[in-house]
């Protein structure tokens, strides 16, 4: 039985595991063993999950197969560096499914409440940093309105990945 629900502060280590674990399973083969330790030993830390969570600045969601959790989206305030980034405006911050539980929609429904958070917060403009190598991702979010607008390097480790940024004008 599938189930999507908003993660609460007491889900961060349990997210932080799932986004580290999403993480590794899609990008890991992509860098040097070492590059890639050194980017997890810092990019989820748990107290700092918890902290987001309970701000209410940011809301994750985790998608559950028989009560495990198999993905997650992450949404906030966008901290892409765009220049046309406005106060107010959101940012879907991550959005993984298990690679052994994707292509079923499942991912498509966890973008939709993220979405609907983002959207019911105001701003004028949601955003997405999207890996340019990631076609796959760039057609999803092309079909749900999302255009490139810049792009710039996201650093794992010592080496550096050229992210696209896609905004999608809300109003």
């Amino acid at each position: 039985m599938m189930n999507i629900r908003r993660a609460t502060p007491d889900d961060a280590a349990l997210l932080c595991a799932l986004a580290e674990r999403t993480f590794v399973e899609t990008f890991g083969h992509l860098y040097p063993p070492q590059d890639l330790a050194d980017y997890l030993a810092t990019a989820y830390p748990v107290d700092g999950q918890r902290q987001q969570l309970a701000s209410g600045d940011y809301a994750a969601w985790l998608l559950e197969v028989d009560g495990q959790a198999v993905g997650f989206a992450f949404a906030g305030p966008c901290g892409l560096p765009h220049a046309d980034v406005q106060p107010g405006d959101g940012e879907l911050k991550r959005l993984y499914v298990l690679r052994e539980h994707q292509n079923g929609g499942r991912g498509g429904q966890l973008f939709a409440e993220a979405l609907q958070w983002l959207q019911a917060r105001g701003g004028q403009a949601l955003w997405i940093g999207v890996w340019s190598e990631n076609l796959g991702a760039q057609r999803f979010y092309g079909r749900q309105g999302f255009v490139p607008v810049g792009s710039y390097e996201f650093p794992v480790g010592q080496v550096r990945d050229k992210e696209f940024i896609l905004r999608r004008r809300l109003g």
